[in-house]
């Protein structure tokens, strides 16, 4: 069984009621619940969550429910350990044999069907694959360009660049130290052994495990400001949703 798994709490520090933010005529969370329940590899969806309307929109698109425990609902909780308890839940509470796990955020609306179906796709074609995820080309926030504030009070570059390949070219060209990809989490297509054990994956995203297959796309986004939303917005007008459609059969 291939199950998708989306994650979203109530409580919200920086963008209070994010998952549920109207962008559309559609709850945020809808869009990457709606492409798992439209994606052709995908048999059940599950919704991991502690918020009542969270419930309400999943159970009206026909999703099942996990009830998120509270210790996975506080603003320390990782993303990580909700994934890790909602798979168990699946396997061992309901005796689901997974082949894959497809892993969603409700507030990571920048995802189709048919990336879910190319991951698994590329899974079963490699078998020495662990994960397969969407990443979105940025090179305006690369490494290079990223400073941070030093005790003096001043913009330090965040990575010392003695520590850069002698050859990288470093310029004022956003492009000219080559392209810069963040898996942006919008999409994590995985399996099972990513989640038995957390310390195999690599860091920040451990849920992907080491050999994680690129699925390019530019965009992606996963809301954690109000700022955001008219990224998240263009991306999905771009890609043929509107307020009275969308770019898929449901």
């Amino acid at each position: 069984m291939i199950a998708a798994l989306l994650i979203g709490r109530q409580g919200s520090i920086g963008f209070p009621g994010k998952n549920t933010y109207p962008v559309m005529g559609r709850a945020l969370m809808e869009y990457p619940l709606l492409a798992a329940m439209c994606a052709k590899e995908v048999d059940e969806v599950y919704i991991s969550t502690d918020s009542p309307d969270i419930i309400r929109i999943g159970e009206k698109q026909g999703a099942n429910i996990i009830k998120r425990p509270a210790y996975l609902c506080t603003k320390e909780a990782h993303g990580e350990d909700a994934f890790v308890h909602g798979y168990k839940y699946i396997r061992d509470e309901l005796k689901k044999d997974i082949e894959m796990m497809v892993l969603l955020h409700c507030n990571a609306p920048c995802v189709l069907p048919e990336q879910i179906d190319e991951g698994v796709r590329i899974l079963r074609q490699h078998p020495e694959y662990d994960s397969a995820v969407t990443a979105s080309k940025y090179n305006m926030y690369s490494t290079v360009r990223a400073r941070k504030i030093g005790e003096d009070g001043l913009l330090h570059p965040f990575i010392p660049f003695e520590l850069y390949p002698k050859d990288m070219q470093i310029s004022c060209d956003r492009d000219e130290q080559g392209d810069t990809y963040f898996a942006d989490v919008c999409l994590s297509v995985v399996r099972p052994r990513c989640l038995e054990d957390l310390n195999y994956g690599v860091l920040p995203q451990r849920w992907m495990g080491q050999k994680i297959y690129p699925i390019k796309q530019w965009g992606g986004v996963d809301v954690d400001y109000e700022w955001q939303m008219p990224l998240a917005e263009t991306w999905l007008k771009m890609h043929g949703f509107t307020e009275d459609s969308v770019p898929y059969a449901k």
